[in-house]
C-alpha cells in the first residue's frame, strides 16, 4: 500500500496531526540549517529547567498522539528528520496544546575519539521522541516551560 493510501486511511484528526507534524518538522529542519543554534535555543523553552514529572492520563494520551504523528511523518518523508528536529517539532506541538515538556540535549562517547549527540523529548514521565538512545547519553542541556 502506498504512503498516500495509508495517509488517507486515517481519520481527519490524525491526518491533520500528521500535516502539522510535517510542517513543524520542516520548520525545525530549516531553522537548524539556516540559523545559529544560539538563536534557536530560546524557542525551545527556558534553559536548564525541567517540566513536571507527572501529567494526567488525558495529557499523556495527547502527548502519545503527538509523538506518533512526529515519528510517523519523520519516517515517511525522506528529508533526514533526525532526533533534534523531531524533538523540536513535538515540543512545539505540545506547547500549542498547553502541555509542558522538556527537551534534552545529550552526548555519548562510544569510543575515545568521537562524541555523538542526541536529543529527546519528555512529557510527564514518558519519553516521546528519541527514546532508544536517551539512556546511553549524558544530558548537557535541558529546555522546558510551564504551559499552565
Amino acid at each position: 500500500m502506498s504512503g498516500l493510501a495509508k495517509f488517507l486511511r486515517h481519520d481527519g484528526r490524525r491526518r491533520w496531526l500528521l500535516c502539522e507534524a510535517l510542517a513543524c518538522l520542516g520548520w525545525a529542519k530549516l531553522l537548524l540549517l539556516l540559523v545559529p543554534f544560539r538563536w534557536v535555543a530560546p524557542m525551545l523553552g527556558k534553559p536548564q529547567t525541567e517540566s513536571p514529572p507527572a501529567i494526567t492520563p488525558t495529557e499523556l494520551d495527547l502527548a502519545e498522539h503527538v509523538s506518533w504523528a512526529v515519528q510517523t511523518a519523520a519516517k515517511h518523508v525522506p528529508l533526514g528528520f533526525v532526533c533534534l528536529p523531531q524533538a523540536m517539532a513535538a515540543k512545539w506541538m505540545l506547547r500549542r496544546r498547553h502541555l509542558a515538556s522538556t527537551l534534552y540535549l545529550g552526548v555519548a562517547r562510544p569510543d575515545e575519539v568521537k562524541f555523538t549527540a542526541h536529543a529527546w523529548l519528555r512529557a510527564g514521565d514518558k519519553i516521546l521522541t528519541g527514546h532508544a538512545e536517551s539512556r546511553t547519553n549524558t544530558t548537557i542541556a535541558t529546555f522546558a516551560e510551564d504551559c499552565s
